[in-house]
């Protein structure tokens, strides 16, 4: 997915002087949430595959109270609740669909082993954990009374995608752009990535409080990711010279 990736790029901007390539390659942190999310859908009533869950209305129910109890309640989650205290960080590895659990993973898998590469592993895990449940609590604050259960990697990949920008500006992103047939073009990511987002908060003022995608989480991630890498790294040490390639399609996490 990562292609012409160049070495001396990342062991420049690290100190120890080890090949960048192999941290790029392994990604274990990144490839262990893929795993961590793919297996929860699996075994999750979301995912249809158990008949221990039935079907028709009796799957519908089974996967309201799956969503409800490992995901974010708003409303539950101000009113003091015990079990509730957790679920920004259960509610990352849960996910709606096979297209919500596919879309993300992808964007996740794309973007998120460069910015490990160069965050260091425990550096990256504390850091999508932690932007990914701000991102959904942001959420939950803007929508303290909502009954709806809030779901998803989306909030923590929206933080990848931020922290990516401010490392990896100049890295070229192909993008399906459906006003143009779907015609793969390259751009740097300094374009693509801030389009994404605007198109983010575009799509969160339209939206209601009702079933749907929670824009805002992506944008509270989206903020809080970039915001980190600034403060961590500073303007002085992005890696600007890394002419990777990194496919995106329609799905946004």
């Amino acid at each position: 997915m990562i292609r012409n990736w160049r070495p001396g790029a990342l062991r420049k901007a690290r100190t120890g002087g080890d090949d960048g390539t192999s941290r790029c390659r392994a990604a274990p942190v990144t490839y262990g949430l893929i795993a961590l999310c793919c297996v929860s859908f699996l075994v999750s009533p979301a995912s249809g595959l158990n008949p221990g869950y039935g079907a028709g209305e009796a799957l519908l129910t089974a996967q309201r109270a799956w969503f409800r109890r490992w995901g974010v309640v708003p409303a539950e989650l101000f009113d003091g609740s015990p079990g509730a205290v957790f679920t920004p960080v259960t509610a990352l590895f849960v996910h709606a669909g096979w297209v919500h659990l596919l879309g993300n993973m992808l964007f996740l898998y794309v973007f998120g082993v460069m910015t490990e590469a160069r965050m260091g592993r425990l550096g990256f895990a504390v850091f999508a954990v932690s932007c990914g449940s701000l991102a959904l609590l942001g959420y939950a604050v803007a929508n303290a009374s909502s009954e709806e259960s809030l779901v998803g990697a989306s909030g923590a990949i929206s933080a990848v995608l931020g922290a990516f920008l401010l490392l990896f500006p100049r890295a070229r992103v192909t993008s399906l752009l459906p006003f143009l047939f779907f015609v793969p073009l390259r751009f740097p990511a300094w374009v693509v990535l801030p389009f994404w987002a605007g198109l983010q908060a575009l799509a969160a003022g339209r939206a209601g409080d009702g079933p749907g995608v929670a824009y805002l989480a992506h944008l509270v991630g989206f903020g809080l990711g970039f915001l980190y890498a600034w403060v961590r790294f500073g303007r002085g040490t992005r890696v600007g010279g890394v002419p990777a390639t990194a496919p995106e399609g329609e799905n946004q996490p």
